[in-house]
């Protein structure tokens, strides 16, 4: 690591971030550093090492730093509970070996390295011959990969059997797209220029044998080596990372409480508003069912994009200046469509930190053409406006007065999800979902978050059922049943259930977050309702909170109620 004597905590986190930068390339991407736009990480045990290790020394520097005249400010105080929990958390997860079984349908290297090219850019022909430069790396970076999961077989850490098979469908799918051989990489590279197409051809092919190559490997070495292990994860492990995900150590028998008091109060006003649309429906989801046939829908893909780029500047006009205050480059936002073979939940990338790539959110359509309003709107108020859009680009437009790494490497899951989560909560309370369909569609992704709270704890600790549960009161969770319970108290094709069921098993502990972190934001809020009384602002305490950078749950709640 570069010198940092005489640095304070918010200089050393940004010294850490450009380290960290020159180790991943990703990132720096992601961060719109040029120089990273060629380039991937080294994704094998040495790599791995080596991320850890600066963490070290950043650590062991981080005990100097707050020694410094000015650390005991709050800005810089901040700065360093984040940094040093963040990066023990980070350290403990990597000292167990978490980084050598890392197979899932979601958050793995090669699902980083595949995304990060919907993010290089392709503006000009300079920009596609980076692009062949990053498709030559793809090879090594998916070796580094399996060696990392290699050396994780050596030493007995397995990753589960089924989030195993969903990866190696997907690989299948990428190396694969049109069943004639044509891979994802050749897609992506059809839209670049005739200067450099045959560099661009021959880069992606090769990606595509690498990406075919390891879904071999996968299938027939990995595959049957760690067939009959767990797919749950147990106490230790799940209390460890939860830890990573959420930025506390949890009462996990209380969040589970938790979870089934929130399960039970949004059922009943699940009942409500399913009256509402169908009479005497035996469940909100039989109501849910009506509406994919009989509800608003928007028919075509493009349609649907166009829709949602619409939904979100409708919000940004009526929420700047009444409930935000938003920078001009905060309300630039644009709708995609997610590239096939992904995870089936819609996401958020956040901009760059120059803003000349804008947020995204994005849909993967799983095939469909047909797209019911009810299932988009809170949904779009959670991955655009005013939730992950509104969160993440806010702390881009105010980097410089917190420290890059608070509003970019530090971001702590539990603190954007459950701030997004909150932002669909504040939607319905500024009445913004005023009819039945909508609002029993905001209602049944709330109870998905709860539901995420129940089973992702409860299958992984395999816990017991509650006796006043409708669902199989007395038995202890499996995966099995976590499924049932999941697609008989959600609207979602039965794909997107097996998707994020799969998810749950390969990121246990992540989930959780979206409800415990919208607990902790809407705390956060009362509290300062309670302190400042008849003179509490809610505009300035939102644009207080959005730019305060990431924050743990540990300290989340606390700085909230005293801003």
């Amino acid at each position: 690591m570069s010198e940092t004597k005489n640095q304070l905590p918010r200089e050393l986190a940004d010294a850490y971030v450009d380290e960290l930068i020159a180790l991943d390339p990703v990132l720096g991407t992601y961060l719109g550093v040029k120089e990273s736009h060629g380039r991937l990480p080294d994704t094998s045990p040495a790599g791995q090492e080596a991320v850890a290790e600066l963490a070290r020394v950043t650590l062991a520097r981080l005990e100097e730093a707050e020694r410094l005249p000015g650390a005991e400010r709050d800005i810089e105080r901040r700065c360093a509970r984040l940094l040093r929990e963040r990066l023990t958390a980070a350290l403990a997860v990597h000292e167990a070996g978490e980084g050598l079984r890392t197979v899932g349908n979601l958050h793995t290297p090669v699902h980083s390295v595949r995304e990060i090219f919907t993010l290089t850019p392709t503006e000009t022909d300079e920009d596609w011959a980076t692009v062949a430069e990053r498709l030559r790396a793809v090879p090594a970076a998916l070796a580094g990969y399996r060696e990392s999961l290699t050396l994780g077989l050596d030493r007995k850490l397995y990753a589960g059997p089924r989030p195993t098979a969903t990866f190696v469908e997907q690989l299948t799918e990428w190396s694969d797209t049109d069943g004639q051989g044509r891979g994802w990489f050749e897609d992506f590279v059809s839209a670049g220029p005739d200067t450099v197409r045959e560099e661009l051809d021959t880069a992606a092919r090769t990606a595509t044998e690498a990406v075919a190559a390891l879904r071999d490997w996968m299938r027939d070495v990995y595959a049957p080596t760690i067939e009959g292990a767990p797919d749950t994860v147990g106490q230790e492990r799940y209390a460890r990372l939860a830890r990573y995900f959420n930025g506390t150590d949890l009462d996990l028998d209380e969040a589970y409480a938790y979870g089934w008091a929130e399960y039970h109060r949004l059922l009943a006003e699940m009942r409500t508003e399913a009256e509402k649309i169908l009479p005497g429906a035996a469940t909100p989801w039989v109501a849910l069912a009506h509406l994919d046939e009989h509800g608003r829908h928007i028919e075509g893909v493009d349609e649907v994009r166009q829709w949602l780029q619409g939904l979100m500047d409708e919000a940004i006009a009526a929420l700047d200046g009444t409930h935000f205050e938003l920078a001009e480059p905060v309300r630039r936002v644009e709708s995609r469509i997610a590239p096939p073979g992904g995870a089936a939940a819609p996401y958020y990338t956040a901009p760059s930190q120059d803003f000349s790539r804008p947020g995204r959110t994005w849909l993967p359509t799983m095939g469909q053409t047909r797209f019911p309003v009810y299932d988009l709107v809170s949904t779009w108020y959670h991955e655009g406006v005013p939730g992950h859009h509104l969160q993440l680009a806010q702390w881009a437009y105010v980097v410089d007065d917190l420290s890059r790494y608070q509003a970019t490497v530090g971001q702590v899951s539990a603190n954007c999800e459950g701030w997004a989560l909150y932002a669909e909560r504040l939607m319905d309370e500024l009445g913004f979902l005023t009819d039945a369909e909508q609002r029993l569609g905001y209602l049944d992704a709330q109870m998905m978050r709860a539901a995420r709270v129940i089973v992702d704890i409860g299958m992984h600790l395999e816990l017991e059922i509650p006796a006043d549960s409708p669902f199989h009161p007395g038995e202890r969770w499996t995966p099995e049943l976590a499924q049932e319970f999941f697609g008989a108290h959600s609207s979602r094709p039965a794909d997107f259930v097996e998707s994020e069921l799969t998810r749950y098993l390969t990121m246990p502990g992540q989930a959780i977050g979206y409800k415990l972190g919208e607990r902790a934001w809407l705390l956060g809020r009362e509290n300062a309702k309670r302190r400042h009384g008849d003179a509490f602002d809610a505009k300035a305490w939102h644009m207080a909170a959005l730019s305060q950078g990431s924050l743990g749950l540990d300290d989340l709640v606390d700085e909230l109620s005293r801003l």
